[in-house]
């Protein structure tokens, strides 16, 4: 019996109990809140469910616990439900109704956590978005690695998910970093606003090698050529640093094509239709004020230019009209002024700004020997991707990053992480689903299986802390879909991984050399495959690997 079963239970319950004294069940809360109580001493799991409800029933609430309790003493799963202080309830649970979690983590397999929470959304996921203009950088890889997490905790909750990438070609960057490769290939100093690092050279080579005419023609030429050229090959490199970083795309939305297909004169006329964009100053501007904004937004400057919020509002409508329920936008740190205006600008289109979110992720550092690295040699000015992976690896560099709520700022200690020690939270969670794996493989040597196990016998205190944390898995995976929170799974997988070694030490799960089998063992067998299953299940979540052998 997970958490959420006996919620369900209890409420059963408090309704009977409720309805036969001709009490209002209204006032039950749709969800009864069930939690496990700090002292294990004080039952399996404690509610408060008398005291939220008493005075709406007119109702002393310790009464009300009394019936509650009598009632729930009734039902098998339920070995002891005790009062406590004003109307607290305590319960404990039977070992067979306890043990109902094994056998439906065996049933369920890669399942185990899944949910039809959001069944029938379809939900755009944009981040990463980088310019092509230079490396991934660090605050970027805390998306790639946030974002693609969220992506398979949204799926897993029965979401049809649209992960995307925003790539900027259009735009005063891009002309800068073609200038920056044009200079390069000259030998030629970095133009002062231009892009430095050995990545430029690397890419201006290459533009070379490819067509060695680049450098000759006009200069409009020559910079259309390593515009062209340049962007195609950073962008390459930038999709296959994420691939081989375990995150991939559906869509690659190019912010160029709003323009050129006419998407931003299209969201325009729309505004300008529904009134919700006026002339003033021989410029055209975004009633956002009137959906939430702190000022109006210029749309289309005094010089008939489009200003950069109205690529922002064609790509809002583009996203809708291609179906989606629910876009999220996961930006840097300095973005917070995206919110309000994307929000607006989806009001203004006509549609529920509700509908749009937007995430914003911390700044990332990196720390070795308590000294913060500085740059990239090969990107000059920023840490990279491919440095964090060449650092720690790429399953301790998702886990660092995805650990950690992205509300709050990160210091990743690159010793701690590169490290094979239990101080290293992947290496402790991955060595528990190698030890797991290795315990499989020794009863199989042994021939012994776990069919027909009778998890009644699972009664030991650590047997009962272990399988009331697997029952949580499935609460865990829901919150960190409807919070957004992937770091709630990464921490799971740490309390999970400690919970189940401690239960290793205390209880013996294969007989030792020349005892006889027993139907403790097979029980206990059914315990740690389940356990195996769930953290190869949160693992993932996270899209971090889960070794058979380390």
């Amino acid at each position: 019996m997970t958490p959420a079963d006996l919620s369900s239970l209890i409420r059963e319950v408090a309704i009977g109990v409720l309805a036969s004294r001709d009490l209002d069940t209204s006032v039950l809360p749709e969800q009864v809140v069930v939690e496990r109580p700090r002292n294990p001493e004080h039952g399996d799991y404690a509610t408060n469910l008398a005291l939220q409800v008493a005075k709406k029933v007119g109702q002393n609430p310790r009464e009300l616990a009394t019936w509650l309790a009598e009632a729930l003493a009734e039902d098998p799963a339920i070995e002891v439900a005790e009062i406590a202080g004003p109307g607290f309830l305590n319960i404990r649970l039977a070992a067979a109704a306890q043990g109902e979690v094994v056998g439906r983590i065996l049933a369920e397999g890669e399942a185990f956590g899944s949910s039809d929470l959001y069944a029938g959304e379809k939900i755009n996921l944009e981040f990463v978005s980088a310019n092509p203009t230079g490396p991934v950088h660090l605050g970027s890889t805390r998306w790639a690695a946030v974002g693609d997490s969220l992506g398979r905790i949204l799926t897993a909750s029965g979401a049809n998910v649209t992960r995307e990438y925003y790539f900027n070609d259009h735009g005063g960057q891009i002309d800068r970093f073609a200038r920056s490769l044009v200079a390069a290939a000259k030998g030629e100093p970095t133009p002062e606003d231009g892009y430095g690092g050995a990545y430029i050279a690397e890419i201006a080579r290459a533009v070379v090698d490819k067509q060695p005419q680049a450098l000759e023609g006009t200069a409009e030429q020559v910079q259309e050529t390593f515009r062209a050229e340049g962007v195609d090959m950073m962008f390459a490199h930038i999709r296959e640093s994420l691939h081989e970083f375990g995150t991939d795309f559906d869509v690659f939305f190019h912010e160029n094509s709003l323009f050129e297909s006419g998407a931003v004169d299209r969201a325009v006329q729309t505004l300008k239709d529904n009134g919700n964009l006026y002339e003033a100053d021989n410029a055209w501007w975004l009633r956002s004020t009137d959906f939430g904004d702190d000022k109006d937004r210029v749309v289309i400057k005094s010089d008939g230019e489009a200003a950069y919020i109205a690529g922002d509002i064609a790509y809002v409508k583009d996203k809708f009209d291609r179906g989606h329920t629910l876009c999220i936008y996961m930006l840097g740190a300095d973005h917070h002024g995206y919110i309000a205006r994307l929000k607006a600008a989806a009001a203004a289109l006509g549609y529920n700004a509700e509908q749009v979110e937007v995430m914003i992720g911390q700044m990332v550092n990196l720390v070795r020997d308590g000294e913060a690295v500085r740059m990239s040699k090969r990107a000059g000015t920023i840490i990279t991707l491919d440095d964090l992976v060449e650092a720690i690896g790429i399953d301790a560099a998702r886990y660092s990053l995805i650990r950690s709520s992205v509300d709050s700022s990160l210091d990743i200690d690159l010793a701690l992480w590169a490290s094979q020690s239990s101080d290293n939270p992947v290496y402790y969670v991955q060595y528990g689903h190698a030890r797991l794996c290795s315990i499989a493989r020794k009863a199989a040597e042994l021939g012994l299986d776990y069919d027909g196990a009778d998890f009644s016998l699972l009664t030991h205190e650590r047997e009962g802390d272990l399988i009331r944390t697997l029952g949580e898995f499935p609460a865990v995976v829901k919150a960190a879909a409807e919070l957004r929170e992937p770091h709630r799974v990464a921490r799971y997988a740490e309390e999970l991984a400690g919970v189940f070694h401690r239960f290793y030490d205390n209880c013996q799960i294969l007989p030792k050399a020349g005892e006889e089998t027993e139907p403790i063992h097979s029980a206990r067998l059914a315990l740690a495959a389940a356990t195996r299953q769930t953290l190869a299940n949160a693992l993932g979540l996270v899209g971090v690997s889960a070794p058979e052998r380390m």
